[in-house]
């Protein structure tokens, strides 16, 4: 998570609402559905970023 910025953010509490259905609705957390938002926007703007690497989940793999 060292690529990763944390950024505070203050957001009306009826759009908040609104953004944790969505994430709900398409099961994500909020912080990965806002970033999803943001992603799309930029998107729409002309603006084209590399997708996010992968988190690797589940176990470490076994050194031998």
């Amino acid at each position: 998570m060292a690529d990763r910025k944390a950024f505070p953010l203050r957001i009306d509490t009826a759009l908040w609402a609104a953004v944790e259905r969505l994430a709900a609705s398409d099961l994500r957390s909020v912080n990965g559905q806002v970033e999803c938002l943001l992603r799309e926007a930029m998107k729409a703007r002309g603006l084209n970023l590399a997708a996010p690497k992968p988190v690797k989940r589940g176990r470490p793999t076994k050194e031998k």
